[in-house]
């Protein structure tokens, strides 16, 4: 459930909005005094609060802010920031794995980095969100992947059938920071608030090895690039350098030119074409070599749909059949690794280290992490995909049982698919499909 902005926020931010949209070379000058104002404050604390998280280098829990007393911290919060003398703390970092075995790092921010950030979210994206295309669709209101999947989905219906699938080698880290903070002044120029975003962009990481010792390196300062992510202040910077491209791509003429459309996800970006995919993609090249970042030869391509299809933000986009006709279309449908990773997560829920758990414990995991995946997915036809995870959850479960009560054999008598559904609640999948129309087409 998400939370209710607050009327003064709100009110706050549709003026900014407001402003931003009426002037596009309006630059802001006095922005700095509503980060900690004590609404702002409040409400970006509540924010942080609701989406959680682990703790910083300090250590520092939400327990231990609520037991200390949240209106005191806000208090000495709101003190350091009127008197300039908040300093970020570093960074911890993490690594999170990537489906093709490769590590994600992560930046976690301590609780009190990640409250004054997202406050500064809080005034600067009704600003930004005023210049940033309509082509770009993450971190956005009222945008969602989906409706990025349904943008290409649609180019490709109306004959832009030609895809430059690019990847950008690490986009996070080797964004320049000279390059982002000139995106960022040109809309703001109170330098106590620009000073701020520079401390975050250069702020030290901090890295525990194996043997739990720790160190400290400045990546940040040293090359003069990178965004860490998992700040509150990243995805919003690397929206508004992405939107150096996207705006480029059209004032430059090249959308017009090459008939080639852009749609961008953070840092997935897909060019589709109208029979020009391979002067798109050198121009591309050409283009984010002049932003200082690297467009990946191995995992960047060229693809001519329907004949090859596209994988994009978890679908795979191509040619399908029609199971009543045998007519072919270009349709969506979730990916082949997507189905297998939900189908990891199933097993993990169900390996034998949960046996001493309760089976409805189990299933309940279970089921949120079913509904998660087939929310998300549910454009296209969806029915194969579904039919492999659920047979893939009922049979997992039903191995975790039969460990968990001794039983020999496959238990398929003693738990039958009945028992999994009825009697536990494991959900079926296949039966959401009565509400999606297009889920057999």
């Amino acid at each position: 459930m998400s939370l209710r902005t607050p009327q003064k926020v709100r009110k706050l931010q549709e003026a900014l909005h407001a402003k931003a949209k009426e002037s596009p070379d309006f630059r802001f000058y006095a922005l700095y005094d509503k980060v900690y104002r004590a609404d702002v404050l409040e409400f970006a604390y509540r924010r942080c609060r609701q989406k959680g998280g682990v703790p910083g280098v300090d250590g520092e829990r939400f327990a231990d802010i609520e037991a200390y007393g949240v209106e005191r911290w806000l208090g000495e919060l709101t003190e350091e920031l009127r008197k300039k003398t908040y300093r970020p703390r570093a960074v911890l970092r993490v690594w999170i794995p990537k489906p093709d075995g490769s590590q994600r790092p992560l930046g976690i921010p301590t609780v009190r980095d990640r409250v004054v950030q997202t406050a500064v979210v809080l005034v600067l994206e009704p600003i930004f969100e005023a210049d940033l295309q309509p082509e770009q669709y993450a971190y956005r209101p009222g945008r969602s992947a989906l409706d990025a999947v349904k943008a290409v989905h649609s180019l490709l219906n109306t004959g832009h059938t030609e895809v430059v699938d690019a990847d950008l080698k690490g986009y996070f880290d080797e964004i320049p920071h000279a390059e982002l903070m000139k995106s960022v002044a040109r809309r703001v120029s109170d330098g106590r608030l620009l000073h701020l975003i520079k401390m975050w962009l250069q702020v030290p990481v901090e890295e525990i090895d194996d043997r739990g010792r720790k160190h400290r390196t400045t990546p940040g300062k040293d090359k003069g690039r990178g965004c860490p992510q998992g700040a509150p202040i990243s995805p919003l910077l690397a929206n508004l350098y992405m939107r150096r491209f996207v705006l480029g791509w059209k004032v430059l003429g090249h959308e017009r030119r090459l008939d080639a459309k852009v749609v961008n996800y953070a840092d997935d970006l897909v060019l589709c074409c109208r029979g020009t995919g391979e002067e798109a993609l050198a121009t591309l090249q050409e283009m984010m070599q002049q932003l200082k970042l690297t467009v990946s030869e191995a995992k960047t391509r060229l693809c001519r749909v329907p004949d090859e299809s596209i994988d994009f933000l978890g679908y795979t986009i191509g040619r399908c059949y029609s199971p009543r006709t045998g007519r072919a279309y270009i349709g969506t449908r979730p990916s082949r690794k997507s189905v297998q990773r939900v189908c990891r997560q199933v097993s993990e829920l169900t390996c034998r280290r949960w046996l001493l758990l309760d089976a409805e414990g189990r299933v309940a995991r279970i089921n949120r992490l079913l509904r998660g995946w087939s929310n998300y997915f549910c454009l296209g036809p969806v029915s194969k995909a579904y039919r492999s995870v659920d047979w893939h959850a009922r049979r997992r479960l039903r191995q975790w049982l039969r460990a968990k009560h001794k039983v020999r054999g496959e238990g398929t008598s003693r738990f039958p698919d009945a028992y999994l559904h009825e009697e536990l609640g494991l959900i079926q999948l296949q039966m959401r499909t009565r509400d999606f129309p297009w889920a057999n087409a």
